[in-house]
């Protein structure tokens, strides 16, 4: 483990490059959703091909999840993956500029999914092997939720909008792979393979060495309870990204303009519970915060439905609400780290987050669309606090791994594992 103190201590340096370049990645995955409106009018596309191209970058992006994580925890090569799958999605976002139809735009879609799937996986095992256990969940958190939701989220939207609107949807496109480009560079020269090491399992049971597939994983409570999460969880928050502006627009009568801005309030929110949440789960621990915030993402849908008071107070109460959203990288990430040998916690998180995207992704979304056709815009919501509330249930089992609450480098008390 690296010894170095201070606010650049070599973490620090890691966590701020591994944050920004999973910015960049969900800017480049929403730029499809944000510039939907330009590709559907210049390449007279129906809304079910649109469709299409976002749920092919999805199935990619779950496949890779699972097989990428799995590569590399067996060649033992995360940096070199990195930096490999980083230049592929970012020229995959230039082939999104060139596409001349709808295949052809799928394709690379599709491309782009492979390559951003296996990234957090990689890097969160990067940030596993070499956090301070006291940090550890502090620092998946921010690597996971900061860059992505206020560069992906908050900030996408406004820059991939105005720069459609000057030069071109393709322009768009092109302007979004450049960040990947240099974000590769930064990876080469400033995050180094890090070393592989046990991290102490706080779980009885757990295998201190031994060789694991997916089926061995699945056979610990935690790893199969953090996927069942990821399940439910994934679709809750896409049903939040898509519905929520419909639902005030077409259900509540609010202006366009002023439903963008209670949607941009999900991108800050996230933002700022990145850091209090898994933060939260160092010092008291992963399960009580689990179940907590969980149990407040039941109440955005809640407040879409019942609060009739003035806009800005709806924003307000959605933003403590969406705190949920920073939940995901304990369940994707720091229990299954702190479950089973580190050697495979890439494997880990992408059997969890590839489990999400694919089952719930893929399914349930769609399933909450069709409802939404059948019985309102009202049915999503429900939806919506069906899958938080389950998930709050599931998190009543885990089995705790915050080193604050179990002793540094000791097995907890006997439990099932």
């Amino acid at each position: 483990m690296n010894k170095e103190t201070g606010v650049w201590r070599y973490e620090n340096r890691m966590i701020a490059v591994l944050c920004l370049m999973f910015g960049v990645v969900f800017f480049d995955r929403n730029a499809m959703s944000n510039l939907a409106v330009f590709v559907q009018r210049d390449l007279s596309l129906s809304n079910f091909e649109i469709t299409l191209l976002v749920a092919g970058l999805s199935c990619a992006w779950a496949i890779a999840a699972l097989l990428i994580g799995a590569i590399s925890d067996r060649t033992g090569s995360r940096k070199g993956l990195l930096v490999i799958t980083v230049l592929i999605f970012s020229v995959a976002s230039v082939f999104s500029g060139l596409a001349a139809g709808f295949m052809m735009l799928l394709a690379a879609r599709i491309l782009m999914g492979f390559a951003e799937g296996g990234i957090l996986p990689i890097a969160q095992s990067m940030v596993a092997l070499e956090s301070d256990e006291k940090r550890r969940g502090f620092n998946m958190g921010v690597m996971q939720n900061a860059g992505s939701n206020l560069i992906g989220s908050f900030l996408a939207p406004i820059v991939l909008t105005a720069i459609a609107l000057a030069w071109g949807w393709r322009s768009a496109f092109f302007a979004a792979a450049i960040p990947g480009f240099i974000c590769a560079a930064l990876i080469w020269f400033f995050v180094r393979e890090p070393k592989t090491h046990e991290i102490a399992s706080h779980v009885a049971g757990a295998p201190a060495a031994e060789k694991m597939g997916m089926a061995s994983m699945l056979r610990h409570r935690n790893i199969w309870l953090c996927a069942l999460m990821s399940i439910l969880m994934v679709p809750w928050m896409i049903i939040g990204w898509v519905f929520l502006q419909l639902y005030l627009i077409n259900v509540r009568g609010v202006g366009e303009q002023d439903a963008s801005f209670v949607a941009s309030v999900l991108g800050i929110s996230a933002f700022v519970f990145a850091f209090i949440v898994p933060g939260l789960s160092d010092k008291i621990g992963r399960k009580p915060v689990m179940i907590g915030f969980t149990l407040l993402g039941a109440l955005y849908p809640i407040f879409m439905l019942y609060f009739t008071g003035p806009l800005w107070m709806l924003g307000a109460l959605i933003f403590v609400a969406w705190s949920a959203s920073a939940v995901f990288p304990l369940f994707m990430a720091t229990v299954p780290s702190e479950t089973i040998p580190a050697r495979y916690v890439a494997t880990s998180m992408g059997l969890v987050m590839g489990l999400g995207e694919l089952i719930g992704g893929t399914s349930v979304v769609p399933l909450a669309g069709a409802a939404a056709d059948k019985w309102g815009l009202q049915a999503p919501m429900w939806i919506a606090v069906i899958l938080a509330l389950v998930s709050a249930f599931l998190a009543l089992f885990l089995v705790e791994t915050a080193p604050v609450k179990v002793g540094s480098g000791q097995l907890a008390a006997a439990r099932a594992a």
